[in-house]
């Protein structure tokens, strides 16, 4: 092998090595944060089992009260400190809201956040993407501000309840109504106009 055949193996083996290199570091970003996204949704959904369990514990099976849905889920009763109260507690502190998750008294009350998407759904036909939705419901309702993950957990949460469908494309999640909720919506709809009459 001649010193220069050597030279331009050992240059390829330098620019696939490069290569390989940055295709790793680009992958190991992409895992970290979908990581990211995973244990935030685990947070939500260890939430909402708690807050399930404290339901069907109660003897009474009172109506759930109200909550909308950029204040912070509700955590475990006291107790052993949990991962998800951890979180909550972060959460609490960021928003600036007490560990109740209560705002300012005598504020009325906002319509849901889930009510709000479902009703932007409700207006198109075809599959949309978290951030258009998040970014309509900016538009339509200047006074909310949910986060774009507050918006993905919540259509997660109404996938979870049956309201929404998740379509993936590619690499991409759209959401639609459900065909029952659609259904719902406009035989509502169509009530409330024949009532009129």
């Amino acid at each position: 092998m001649t010193s220069q055949s050597a030279a331009t193996l050992r240059s390829r083996y330098v620019v696939q090595a490069a290569s390989d290199l940055e295709e790793n570091r680009r992958r190991q970003q992409e895992l970290a944060e979908k990581i990211r996204m995973l244990e935030q949704e685990e947070a939500l959904l260890v939430d909402i089992l708690a807050l399930a369990e404290r339901y069907e514990a109660s003897s009474d099976r009172s109506p759930l009260p109200e909550q909308t849905q950029d204040d912070p889920v509700l955590t475990r009763k006291p107790g052993p400190r949990s991962v998800s109260s951890g979180r909550a507690a972060r959460r609490a502190a960021r928003t600036g809201r007490g560990p109740a998750g209560g705002t300012a008294k005598g504020k009325s009350r906002q319509p849901l956040l889930g009510d709000l998407l479902m009703g932007l759904l409700e207006g198109h036909h075809e599959p949309r993407l978290a951030k258009e939705l998040r970014d309509e419901l900016l538009r339509k309702h200047p006074d909310r501000n949910p986060t774009p993950q507050v918006v993905r957990n919540t259509l997660e949460a109404l996938v979870a309840k049956g309201r929404v469908r998740r379509h993936k494309q590619q690499r991409s999640v759209m959401y639609t109504l459900t065909e029952s909720t659609a259904r719902a919506n406009t035989g509502s709809g169509a009530d409330a106009s024949d009532d009129a009459r």
